[in-house]
C-alpha cells in the first residue's frame, strides 16, 4: 500500500493552502460581500474559509492510498486504535500491515475486486477501521448498515446496492439473506487473514477518485430509505479540509458515533489519515463515554446532543478527570441555546463545536475556534470549498443574507447521488446541480449558518408553517423540563382544512417536577408569537431519538392518539 500511495499522491504537505475557483472568483468579484459571503450579482454564498488544495480529479487516488501519503514517514509511535472497553490498541504499522494482509487475503481468497460491493453489519470494533481501509484500497465499495436493522430492512438494502459479499457478526448473521456469501468478522477465519503470507507485492489497482468508496443509508429528504453513493474523492475532500486548519497536535479522539452512520464513518478514516488516536466504543453509555473519556485522555469527543446535554446537567460528569478534553464536536440534531450555554458555563476551557453535515452532503459547516464557539445558535462557517445558496420553498427564488429558505450546497464532499432510485435523484438535485438539503436555514450577516428546522417537518398550522426545532428550544429553557419534542397532531374535532395541524410537546419532567400541561403550554405562549403556541401537552418518561440524536417523531405520533375532544387552546 505505501508504494500505491508513494505513486498515486501528489498532495504536497509543504505548500500549504493555495486559492481554489471558489476563492478565486470570491477574490475578483468586488460584489461579493467579505463579511457574509454572498455575492449579489449571483445570490450564492462563498465560504468565509481559505480554499483547500485538492488533489486534480484526473490523479488516480483511493483514500487509503490519500491516507497513507498524508502520515509522516517513519509512522506515528501512538496508537492509531484504542478499543475503550479493554484498551487493546492497535499501532500504525501494525494497522497498516492487517490493512495489507487483508486486502490481500480478499482479493486472492475471496476473489474480492475493484468495483464490488461489500455489505457490513456489525458494531464497531478494532476490526471495522482495518476492514474499511482494506476494502476501499482494493476499490471495492463499502456499505455500512445499523445492525439493528431488521430482516426485512435489511433484504431491501441488498436488494438495492446489489452487494457481492458481506461482512457481519455471528450475532446478526442470520438477518443476511441465505444466498449472499458472509465472512463473520468474530470467526476464526477472518482472523486468519491478518495472519496470510503476502507472497507477492499488494496489487497496485489504479482507483479513481471519482469512484465510488462507500454507499451510507439514509432517509433523505423524502422519508424512505435511500443508498447514498460517495466517492474516494469525497472522504479525501473532507479530511483535506481538517488537515489543512488544524491548530494543534495529534488529538486522542473518542468515538461514540456508530461506525455505520455517516459520521461515524467519516470520522473513522479522517482520524486515522491524521495521525491521531481514535477510542473505539460501541455505544456507550454516558457514565460509560466520560470513564473512556478520563482514562484515555480524550481531547476530542464527538458527541450527539443528547451527550452535551447530559454533560450539562448530569452531576455524573464532574467526578471524571476532563482535563484533558479540548474540543466536543457536537452534530446531528440541533441543540438549544440554553443547553449550550450550560455546557460552556459547567467546561469553560472546553470548545462546544457544533458543526452541520448529511449523509448526501457531507460536512456543510462547523466551527473551528473559540470565537466562532460564541456563536452558539448557529452551525458555524461554511466549510472551505463549500457554496451555498438559499432558496424560497415555494418559488425557487434565490434569497440573501438573513432570509429563510431551503440550503442547497455545491460541496466536493457531497454524493454522486442515490443508487437506484432515479425519482429521489430528480427531487435531490435541481436542474445546475446544486444539492437540496431539505433543511430550511438562513446565513447571517457574518456568514454564519443557522438551521431552523427540516422542511418536512414544519407544523401547517392555518394559514403559518411553525418550526418544531423553535418551540423545542424554548421548551428545553424551563428549568422544569429536562426534554422535549414537539410534533405536527390533528384533532378530528376541528376540520383540517380550517385548523390545519396544531403544535403538541412531548415533555420529559426534571425529576422532581410537577409542572402541569397547562403551565407547559403557558410558559411556551410568553415567549413565542400566538400562531406558534403549543397547544397539547403529554409527558413521557423520554423522548425517542436516533444514534444522531435526531428526535424521532413518527414513533411519538405512533404512540400517543389524539382524543376526540374540544382543545380550549385553538
Amino acid at each position: 500500500m505505501k508504494s500505491v500511495a508513494a505513486e498515486n499522491s501528489s498532495t504536497d504537505r509543504t505548500s500549504g493552502i493555495r486559492p481554489s475557483p471558489f476563492l478565486l472568483q470570491m477574490e475578483q468579484d468586488s460584489s461579493t460581500d467579505r463579511r457574509s459571503g454572498f455575492c449579489p450579482e449571483k445570490k450564492t454564498f462563498h465560504s468565509l474559509r481559505p480554499a483547500v488544495d485538492l488533489p486534480p480529479p484526473s490523479l488516480p487516488l483511493s483514500f487509503p492510498a490519500f491516507a497513507l501519503s498524508s502520515l509522516p514517514s517513519p509512522l506515528p509511535s501512538h496508537p492509531a486504535l484504542v478499543d475503550a472497553a479493554t484498551s487493546a490498541a492497535v499501532s500504525f504499522p501494525t494497522f497498516f500491515s492487517r490493512v495489507d494482509a487483508l486486502a490481500f487475503a480478499l482479493h486472492s481468497q475471496a476473489g474480492l475486486t475493484r468495483g464490488d460491493i461489500a455489505f457490513i453489519l456489525s458494531p464497531a470494533s478494532l476490526d471495522i477501521p482495518v476492514l474499511y481501509f482494506a476494502l476501499l484500497s482494493l476499490g471495492v465499495v463499502a456499505a455500512p448498515a445499523n445492525p439493528a436493522s431488521t430482516s426485512s430492512e435489511i433484504s431491501r438494502l441488498i436488494r438495492l446496492t446489489k452487494p457481492s459479499i458481506a461482512f457481519s457478526v455471528s450475532s446478526v448473521a442470520s438477518k443476511l439473506p441465505y444466498d449472499l456469501p458472509a465472512i463473520l468478522l468474530d470467526s476464526s477465519h477472518f482472523r486468519s487473514f491478518f495472519e496470510v503470507e503476502i507472497s507477492h507485492p499488494p496489487l497496485a489497482v489504479a482507483i479513481e477518485q471519482s469512484d465510488l468508496a462507500a454507499i451510507q443509508f439514509s432517509s433523505g429528504t423524502t422519508g424512505r430509505m435511500k443508498a447514498a453513493a460517495l466517492t474516494h474523492r469525497s472522504f479525501i475532500a473532507g479530511t483535506e479540509g481538517f488537515l489543512a486548519l488544524r491548530s494543534s497536535g495529534n488529538d486522542v479522539t473518542l468515538l461514540p458515533a456508530p461506525m455505520f452512520h455517516s459520521l461515524g464513518f467519516f470520522f473513522t478514516l479522517r482520524t486515522v489519515a491524521m495521525g491521531d488516536t481514535l477510542v473505539v466504543m460501541d455505544r456507550g453509555t454516558f457514565q460509560g463515554i466520560m470513564r473512556a473519556a478520563e482514562r484515555y485522555g480524550v481531547t476530542l469527543l464527538t458527541a450527539a446532543p443528547p451527550i452535551v446535554v447530559a454533560m450539562a446537567r448530569s452531576e455524573e460528569a464532574l467526578p471524571q478527570n476532563l482535563s484533558a478534553l479540548e474540543r466536543v464536536f457536537c452534530g446531528g440534531a440541533p441543540i438549544s441555546q440554553n443547553a449550550a450555554e450550560r455546557f460552556s458555563s459547567r467546561f469553560p476551557t472546553v470548545m462546544l463545536c457544533q458543526g452541520y453535515g448529511s449523509t448526501e452532503g457531507g460536512g456543510i459547516s462547523r466551527m473551528i475556534n473559540v470565537e466562532e464557539c460564541r456563536h452558539q445558535n448557529s452551525v458555524g462557517l461554511l466549510n472551505e470549498n463549500v457554496l451555498a445558496k438559499i432558496v424560497h420553498p415555494l418559488t425557487g427564488e434565490s434569497l440573501s443574507v438573513g432570509q429563510q429558505g431551503e440550503l442547497c450546497i455545491k460541496s466536493p464532499t457531497m454524493m454522486k447521488g442515490y443508487i437506484g432510485d432515479d425519482e429521489a435523484n430528480r427531487k435531490s438535485f435541481d436542474a445546475e446541480g446544486w444539492l437540496k438539503t431539505g433543511d430550511l436555514c438562513y446565513i447571517d450577516e457574518n456568514g454564519f449558518l443557522y438551521i431552523v428546522d427540516r422542511l418536512k417537518e414544519l407544523i401547517k398550522y392555518k394559514a403559518y408553517q411553525v418550526p418544531p426545532a423553535e418551540l423545542e428550544q424554548v421548551l428545553h429553557s424551563s428549568p422544569e423540563i429536562q426534554d422535549a419534542a414537539v410534533i405536527p397532531m390533528v384533532n378530528c374535532r376541528y376540520p383540517q382544512e380550517e385548523v390545519g395541524q396544531i403544535p403538541m410537546a412531548f415533555v420529559v419532567r426534571q425529576p422532581g417536577s410537577k409542572i402541569s400541561e397547562l403551565e407547559v403550554m403557558d410558559y411556551v405562549a410568553n415567549q413565542v408569537a400566538p400562531y406558534k403556541k403549543v397547544r397539547k401537552v403529554a409527558f413521557v418518561n423520554s423522548i425517542p431519538k436516533s444514534a444522531a440524536g435526531k428526535i424521532l417523531r413518527k414513533e411519538l405520533a405512533s404512540i400517543y392518539a389524539m382524543p376526540a375532544t374540544p382543545i380550549s387552546r385553538l
